[in-house]
């Protein structure tokens, strides 16, 4: 059952925004990992099985040894994931 409130719809959309901000895909994605992390330890939002598989496979696409700069297919991977994880916000 979806998380309902103003602070399920509020990290939803916030999620939404840090997404599909301009930037850099790789950047985005960590810092909207890091407001749905937020939002599920608050319990604004429920953290479903999808999602958590969801946010496995990004954070592989997200990882980087020191010095390494993420780009091209890592950031193709963050956009991909990221869309499927806000299409699945609406279960959480």
């Amino acid at each position: 059952m979806p998380s309902t409130g103003a602070a399920a719809e509020t990290a939803r959309a916030e999620f939404r925004a840090i997404s599909e901000a301009k930037g850099h895909a790789v950047d985005n994605a960590r810092q909207a990992v890091g407001r749905l992390e937020a939002a599920f330890d608050s319990g604004a939002l429920v953290r479903t099985p999808t999602l958590n598989s969801m946010l496995a496979d990004l954070r592989v696409a997200l990882e980087q040894d020191d010095g390494q700069k993420l780009g091209g297919k890592s950031a193709e991977a963050a956009r991909f994931i990221l869309r499927a994880v806000s299409r699945e916000l609406d279960n959480a």
